[in-house]
């Protein structure tokens, strides 16, 4: 069985449309990890940690070779450390109160035992997920415009911290300078010979991050509060 899924995961790694049938079939076991590390019920296109999780799950199988040992344990791993940097980055945690108790790693090496932030209220919670629920669906239409999904953006984040850096730079160079940022608001065009004279960069690479780069400027300049907090684009 898991030889099995190990050559699945395999084979679908550069096929967008059966990576796609792959992880709606896995949908239950992503709830079932993360209702595991919530201690709560989670419903899909409500609960934001869903979200981090199905990509986290895309994440996994990129990155899984047989050499990491069964798929499914090494996805709850995975899972479960987007989930912890998830709620980091919404300060939500503390050392000394929980909800629902301590959820312990099954890993005896594992340093991120933690406890959930028990002053959060529900109420904000919710309109934290709605707020930034409302943003995805912007940026999406946003991305439609360009011909670009979330899927595409997705292949085309960078794996390396080096590589992430250097698209860092570009969006940033991109938001500081207005010429571009017309160009691409007006024409939906990314100029990358220019990118690549005034920053001195390889254009294959840009080319590569190409999609990335251009959902990175349009978070930046548009009304997208949420995700910019969320994203950690170093």
């Amino acid at each position: 069985m898991d030889k099995a899924i190990a050559l699945r995961v395999m084979a679908v790694k550069n096929s967008p449309d059966e990576l796609n049938d792959f992880i709606e079939e896995y949908k239950p076991f992503v709830a079932s990890c993360v209702q595991k590390f919530t201690g709560r019920f989670v419903e899909y296109g409500r609960d934001d940690e869903l979200s981090i999780g199905l990509l986290a799950f895309h994440e996994a199988v990129h990155s899984y070779d047989e050499k990491k040992g069964n798929f499914l344990a090494f996805t709850s791993q995975v899972i479960r450390r987007r989930l912890i940097d998830y709620y980091r980055t919404q300060k939500k945690f503390n050392n000394e109160t929980s909800i629902e108790g301590s959820f312990h790693s099954d890993d005896p090496d594992d340093e991120y035992d933690f406890s959930i932030k028990q002053s959060i209220q529900e109420y904000s919670r919710l309109e934290l997920e709605r707020a930034r629920r409302l943003e995805l669906e912007q940026l999406k239409k946003d991305l439609m415009l360009w011909n670009i999904s979330f899927f595409d953006v997705a292949q085309a984040s960078p794996k390396q911290k080096g590589t992430r850096k250097l698209y860092w730079d570009i969006v940033n160079h991109i938001v500081k300078n207005k010429d571009i940022v017309d160009m691409m608001v007006i024409k939906r065009y990314l100029p990358v010979a220019k990118i690549c004279e005034q920053l001195k960069v390889n254009r294959k690479k840009v080319e590569r991050g190409r999609n990335y780069i251009i959902a990175g400027v349009l978070i930046m300049i548009g009304d997208y509060e949420f995700i910019r907090d969320f994203i950690d684009w170093r």
